[in-house]
């Protein structure tokens, strides 16, 4: 199946420098980024790694609004390659 996963979602952040990786936990943070959907707050991501912001935001967003999210988040930090790769693995009609 083609279809996203958490892997799916740590193989994009995994793909992110440190930087861009931090930059992309600070959008977490900003209200306006995420419009109606909440916040995660500093504490809670100081310190996580890649598996855990992916788990944090599932625990969040649940799943499909973790995909959105990073999406909204890719495209704020112009990551459109990976926006692509991720488009492909969402997309829900499976091609396998």
């Amino acid at each position: 199946m083609g279809l996203m996963t958490s892997e799916g979602l740590l193989n994009t952040l995994e793909d992110l420098g440190d930087e861009e990786f931090n930059k992309f936990k600070w959008f977490l943070q900003q209200e306006d980024v995420l419009h109606s959907r909440p916040t995660i707050r500093k504490s809670r991501l100081q310190a996580t790694n890649r598996w855990d912001t992916v788990d944090l935001m599932v625990q969040t967003y649940r799943f499909p609004g973790a995909v959105e999210v990073t999406r909204e988040v890719l495209e704020r930090i112009q990551r459109n390659d990976l926006l692509q790769s991720l488009s492909d693995c969402s997309s829900g009609e499976s091609l396998y």
